[in-house]
C-alpha cells in the first residue's frame, strides 16, 4: 500500500496519496467552472486577489491602488471569455470571437458613474464595467450598435452607468 505519510489526517489514499488542498482546489474548480463557464480559470484567483487587495489597502490607507482598469478587464476574461490583448496594445482592449472589445471601467472612488468612449477606436462591443464602493464587480457587455444615446463630446460618447443598470442583468462578482 505504500509509505503512509506521518500526516495522514492531511490527505486520503487512492492508489497514491491526494491531499485536502488538492481536492479542494478541484471543487473550487468545479464550482467556478458552473459560475464561470467562458472562464480561463486561472485568472480568476489572480482577480479575486486583486480586487481583495485593492480592498485592504483602500481600508488601511483611504486610498486607492491604480489598478480598476485591470480589474474590469480580467472581469470581462472571466465573465465573458474575451481574450485580452497585450498592454497599451491601439484600438481595442481584447477579442470575443471575431469582435473587437473595449472595455471602460468605472472605479469606486469616481465622482459620478460615467464613461467616455472614444467612437474613433476600432471594437465591434464594449464591455462597461462598474466596481462599487463595497468592492463589488457588475458589467454590462454592449453591442456598440446598441450603445444608448448618451451626451456627445466630439468623437466621444458618455454613458451614465444608469442608462446601462436599467439593461442590466449581467452577473455580479465579490470580493
Amino acid at each position: 500500500m505504500g509509505d503512509v505519510p506521518a500526516d495522514i489526517c492531511d490527505g486520503i489514499w487512492d492508489g497514491e496519496w491526494i491531499s485536502w488542498d488538492e481536492i479542494n482546489q478541484q471543487i473550487q474548480y468545479k464550482e467556478w467552472r458552473a459560475r464561470y463557464p467562458n472562464a480561463d480559470l486561472s485568472l480568476v484567483p489572480i482577480f479575486e486577489s486583486l480586487i481583495g487587495t485593492a480592498e485592504e489597502y483602500y481600508q488601511l490607507t483611504g486610498r486607492h491602488l491604480q489598478v480598476y482598469g485591470d480589474i474590469g478587464e480580467l472581469y470581462g476574461a472571466i465573465t465573458h471569455g474575451i481574450k485580452l490583448h497585450r498592454n497599451y496594445a491601439q484600438g481595442s482592449d481584447g477579442r470575443l470571437g471575431n469582435d473587437l472589445v473595449e472595455v471602460k471601467t468605472i472605479t469606486p472612488f469616481k465622482s459620478c458613474d460615467v464613461v467616455e468612449i472614444n467612437m474613433d477606436r476600432n471594437f465591434s462591443k464594449v464591455l462597461i464595467v462598474k466596481i462599487n464602493c463595497d468592492f463589488e464587480v457588475w458589467g454590462k457587455l454592449i453591442d456598440r450598435k446598441a450603445l444608448p444615446a448618451g451626451k456627445k463630446r466630439g468623437n466621444r460618447l458618455c454613458i451614465n452607468w444608469a442608462q446601462v443598470e436599467a439593461r442590466r442583468r449581467g452577473q455580479s462578482l465579490t470580493a
